[in-house]
């Protein structure tokens, strides 16, 4: 998409960079020559595409057409802008299409400006612009063909009319013929230029205003007034400024010429200000399409220059709504999380005095379950078989530590009371001698205290009988029965005196003791 050298285009874009413009009499005296040539060649039969990039330019302001160039749909977004609305989709134009090239072109070398939304009224831009100059732009630039002027020597002859000297005389022809003949009639109510009556109108300068004052300080001759800080005024490359002439420029066109498609719907025909409107509610984002009626263009909202400032703005817009919605949200979540932690917090208090409450409940229960087996001592008859293997003389020992050597079968756990006593004589056949057994107060102190009942929640009503066969100063067999029944309460007992400590000795002993 680059500027071919010595073509128009590219003295039209330097004129462009310097903030110059091609006068009226230059204007004229580039297109009346190239309606000229157009007519010539359309007369044989010809097609082309018109537009600056297939025009040559020389130092002394002669034009050409570069008919290799004039084939190629152009690229350039100007370029494009130049060709009538029905080449747009790729086809070559004849005399209708080029007499709408020519206005195209002529309306750029004026303004600076493309054909296209927002375009101004060159009278709007050029103060001095003769009337009939804009009137030959407003009939070749309309975007229907069908009623469009066709006859380029006719637009050739307008033009010459207006400024004479800018050019050679071209051939003679009827200018009626831009006004239509028998089978048309040109209707500028089409044309891609604003209707009249929307320029604004002429300002009459005023004189320099007084300033305000705003305080006098000191007295006398050397009194100083002090003004009133005025507003600072926006430049003419304030982006706001810009963006306020672009929407008076869009408005300045009423006639409802934009299609917008939204969900493969067609919405419209809007005008300008209706587009705009719809397009700062948000109805119309800029990836949705538009298509400008009169010249056939149709693209995404944001790939039009007139109209993705405003949906960029539309958009910023939009996410500051977002923005300040989602912090109203998080304000609001965290006000709600304020009233649950503080709901938790009652609960979670609530919930710990509860098991407060039921420790102290169970810390008694199991107090008075202690308090009844104490009070039931008087009721635990304690029985002690000693020495197996030995008869009972060891019992006269008295209670005293054991002293001396022997030999005893030792026994792993995890037996029962009977079924270590059973082990414990089998091993025991080949006798042996050894110190004397311990007494039964000795597994008494440790068997009677029934505080292991209390970790098994024993109720007071259950009896309970125990067989618990001693060896080494743990229990390697133990017998538990309830009545009533319960083999829960059972096996925890046994678990509890299995893990308990006794008097240490070699021999097996065997302990009962009942709880009522």
């Amino acid at each position: 998409m680059s500027i071919v050298p010595g073509t128009l285009r590219a003295e039209m874009d330097a004129r462009r960079a310097t903030g110059r413009r091609f006068d009226v009499r230059e204007a004229i005296g580039l297109a009346v020559p190239l309606c000229t040539q157009l007519h010539e060649l359309h007369a044989q039969g010809r097609t082309m595409f018109v537009h600056p990039s297939c025009l040559g330019h020389s130092a002394d302001g002669t034009i050409q057409l570069i008919e290799e160039l004039a084939h190629n749909a152009p690229l350039l977004p100007r370029d494009r802008a130049c060709l009538a609305p029905e080449e747009r989709k790729g086809s070559e134009g004849d005399a209708r299409a080029s007499v709408f090239a020519v206005g195209a072109i002529l309306y750029e070398l004026l303004t600076n400006s493309s054909v296209g939304p927002g375009m101004r009224r060159p009278a709007d831009v050029i103060p001095d612009l003769p009337p009939a100059l804009e009137t030959v732009l407003g009939k070749s630039l309309v975007a229907d063909p069908k009623h469009r002027p066709a006859d380029l020597a006719a637009l050739a002859q307008a033009l010459y009319q207006i400024v004479p000297s800018a050019s050679e005389q071209p051939p003679s022809a009827d200018t009626s013929h831009l006004d239509g003949d028998g089978d048309f009639e040109v209707d500028v109510n089409l044309s891609m230029m604003p209707p009249t009556g929307n320029a604004e109108e002429a300002r009459v300068p005023s004189a320099p205003s007084v300033p305000r004052i705003q305080a006098v300080s000191g007295d006398g001759p050397f009194a100083v007034a002090i003004p009133v800080n005025q507003p600072q005024r926006l430049h003419g490359n304030d982006p706001t400024r810009k963006l306020a002439d672009l929407k008076a420029a869009l408005e300045s066109d009423p006639r409802p010429r934009y299609v917008v498609i939204k969900d493969g719907m067609d919405h419209g025909p809007f005008s300008s200000v209706e587009l705009l409107q719809q397009i700062a509610s948000g109805s119309f984002t800029g990836d949705q399409v538009l298509r400008d009626t009169f010249s056939a263009e149709e693209r995404a909202i944001q790939d039009w220059e007139e109209f993705a400032p405003f949906a960029e703005q539309a958009k910023l817009n939009r996410d500051i709504v977002q923005e300040k919605r989602a912090l109203d949200a998080v304000v609001s979540a965290e006000k709600q999380g304020t009233q649950y932690k503080a709901l938790l917090g009652l609960a979670l208090m609530g919930v710990i005095l509860a098991a407060g409450a039921g420790w102290w409940y169970r810390e008694r229960s199991h107090k008075e379950q202690e308090l009844a087996v104490q009070g039931a001592t008087d009721r635990v008859a304690i029985e002690v078989d000693a020495g197996l293997g030995s008869g009972k003389a060891g019992r006269a020992g008295g209670g005293a530590r054991p002293a001396g050597g022997g030999s005893y079968p030792t026994l792993g756990g995890g037996l029962s009371c009977e079924a270590a006593q059973a082990r414990y004589v089998e091993e025991y056949k080949m006798g042996n001698n050894g110190p004397p057994d311990l007494t039964a107060g000795a597994y008494g102190n440790v068997l009677n205290r029934g505080t292991y009942l209390n970790a098994c929640n024993v109720p007071s009503s259950m009896e309970v009988n125990v067989c618990a066969a001693v060896q080494n100063g743990r229990a390697v067999g133990v017998t538990v029965t309830t009545s009533p029944s319960n083999p829960s309460v059972a096996s925890c007992i046994s678990g509890q005196i299995r893990g308990m400590s006794f008097p240490s000795h070699p021999r097996l002993d065997v302990a009962r003791t009942t709880f009522k």
